[in-house]
């Protein structure tokens, strides 16, 4: 396994924000990939420590309309399979959640999380990885049912109470935004700003 971290972003502006300056800092080089622009994912993950894949505007249910989000569902295999450690964020969490046979939604009532919101730790959330921050910043309108075999780490109120769960050993589903900074906020409330009427 090699010090680079293959890191999937969905769209040409898209960064992978404070979890890239974080694995930068840790001596980690940053195989950026967009799959919906046509970048291709590797056949194996034998030359990356990693996988990370964060969030976009489409759905985890676009696999019929966007040739990269069918890829990407296909393709989390390699991770799983070779047991490299995979970190989904937002879309990337519902992606995993569909490759293991779960249901990436809207909630019944259209409802969106966007801002911060509070979750709370499950006892194997904590377990795994102690304090949990009281809210989180997010911003979707699907959420995901627990896959079979996953341990749901941290449940947020009644709109999406599915928040983060982990599959086996090596992957982590997360439905917030940890890797968010304050350019990326603004940069999203500007070009989503529809999303928000």
């Amino acid at each position: 396994m090699g010090r680079r971290i293959l890191i999937v972003v969905h769209q040409e502006r898209s960064t992978p924000g404070r979890v890239g300056l974080l694995l930068r800092q840790r001596g980690y080089e940053l195989d950026i990939r967009r799959p919906p622009l046509g970048d291709p994912l590797p056949k194996t993950l034998e030359n990356h420590a990693g996988v990370v894949i964060f969030g976009g505007p489409m759905s985890a249910n676009d696999d019929d309309s966007i040739e990269g989000i069918k890829r990407e569902i296909d393709w989390i295999k390699v991770p799983l399979e070779e047991k490299v450690p995979f970190l989904g964020l937002c879309l990337g969490a519902q992606l995993l959640a569909r490759h293991l046979g779960a249901q990436v939604d809207l909630h019944p009532q259209e409802y969106a999380e966007i801002g911060y919101y509070p979750i709370k730790a499950t006892k194997a959330g904590q377990d795994r990885f102690g304090d949990w921050p009281p809210c989180v910043y997010q911003w979707h309108r699907e959420g995901f049912e627990l896959p079979a075999g996953a341990r749901l780490l941290a449940t947020g109120g009644n709109a999406f109470p599915n928040q983060a769960f982990d599959y086996g050993d090596t992957a982590i589903a997360l439905q917030f935004h940890p890797e968010v900074t304050l350019a990326m906020t603004h940069r999203w409330t500007v070009l989503a700003a529809e999303r928000f009427s």
